[in-house]
């Protein structure tokens, strides 16, 4: 690192050495010529006619100049070759802007150039006058050419870059939705099959029952079809879903099942996974009800808290052994497995997800994700719906 900066801080060195020997060459050739041209003091008038034709006549030159370096950039590859490509350049339009500039000053009558009675006088006696002038120019121009091309490929880069992390970002969005939508449908012929079980176990038992099971699922599947495409429903559409699922469990359990709902309204709008009570649900009754003699119930609750939505379902069945069930202590079914993978897809580490035994008997799943609302808020207070 030190030895290139040693390189280049002697590279510059060595190019304004340059540009001091030629123009000590410059005033010691043509010594006599600033003597003659300032023998007489010229008014301000004069000096605007002299000076401002040299200076529009670079600035003419800067179009042509910007498109040489970026066609010759000075990059890693072809630097060496590029920069003779330069000075070659540097000298002819050094030596072009000073023939065009002679013949505008002799026609504007310059002072310093009506001595001279030709313009092949005046080119023999001038056209190297002031050279190392307009070398500065062309370099002036090139570093401005090349600071701006450089700032260009940087936005070029900068843009280039957001993109791909627009686009990269986009495909993970895609990929997560890509696998909430498999585990959501996942859960369809699931929980459809689980139905259509208990439906054909009615019909050798009660017909009757049978036929009213159907027409809820025909209500069921309704509803599923008409939030098919959707991640996040508002927690009234889950719990209108869910009510569909517990008529039919109802007709299947008669007596022995209850479910009491203790829902804060102001929850009712909240955003929440599509399907995400139903198979916790489902699950309280398959290892919580089923197993029971007595009559069992199910208890859903809906509240919020700190910007915090939180569920829970709660039975009286026999419970876990062992009490809590984190991660990876009990072997879930395909339902709470899902259901566990969507709401870590969905919310990372801002979700808890909870199994754990009640004391006074029973199972209890607890939901917490962050409070999103799509609709108007309800006035404060708690339903409870049986």
């Amino acid at each position: 690192m030190l030895r290139r900066y040693t390189t280049l801080w002697v590279l510059v060195l060595a190019v304004w050495m340059l540009i001091g020997l030629s123009f000590t060459l410059n005033y010691f050739f043509f010594a006599a010529h600033y003597v003659a041209i300032f023998e007489h003091p010229p008014t301000l008038g004069q000096m605007l006619v002299w000076e401002l034709p040299y200076w529009l006549l670079w600035a003419g030159l800067a179009p042509p100049i910007f498109l040489f370096t970026r066609r010759f950039p000075l990059d890693r590859e072809r630097w060496l070759k590029n920069s003779f490509l330069h000075i070659l350049a540097c000298i002819v339009l050094s030596i072009a802007h000073r023939a065009i500039y002679l013949i505008i000053g002799w026609l504007l009558h310059v002072a310093a150039y009506q001595k001279l009675d030709t313009i092949p006088d005046l080119y023999s006696s001038d056209i190297l006058f002031n050279l190392p002038t307009g070398f500065m120019s062309y370099g002036t121009i090139f570093l401005v050419s090349y600071v701006i091309d450089y700032y260009r490929r940087h936005q070029e880069e900068e843009l280039k870059i957001s993109r791909l992390k627009t686009e990269l970002a986009q495909a993970q969005l895609q990929v997560t939705e890509a696998q909430l939508q498999a585990l959501k449908m996942q859960l369809h012929p699931h929980f459809l099959f689980n139905t259509l079980n208990s439906i054909s176990a009615l019909l050798d038992e009660d017909v009757d029952a049978a036929d009213q099971m159907l027409a809820r699922l025909g209500d069921l599947l309704r509803l599923t079809l008409e939030n098919s495409g959707a991640q996040q429903v508002t927690l009234q559409e889950e719990l209108e879903f869910l009510r569909c699922y517990l008529e039919i469990e109802r007709v299947r359990f008669h007596d022995r099942l209850a479910v009491n709902m203790f829902i804060d309204p102001e929850t009712l709008d909240a955003r929440v996974p599509n399907l995400i009570l139903q198979p916790i649900v489902e699950n309280a009754i398959r290892h919580g009800i089923v197993s029971r003699i007595a009559p069992g119930e199910i208890e859903i609750r809906a509240n919020r808290s700190d910007g915090v939505l939180r569920l829970l379902v709660k039975d009286n069945g026999p419970g876990l052994q062992g009490g809590a069930a984190p991660t990876g202590r009990i072997k879930e079914g395909l339902g709470l497995a899902n259901t566990r993978a969507r709401l870590q897809q969905m919310y990372g580490a801002s979700h808890q997800f909870e199994i754990a035994n009640v004391p006074e008997g029973g199972l209890q799943v607890i939901i917490e994700m962050p409070f999103d609302t799509a609709g108007v808020a309800r006035e404060p207070g708690e339903a409870a719906v049986t």
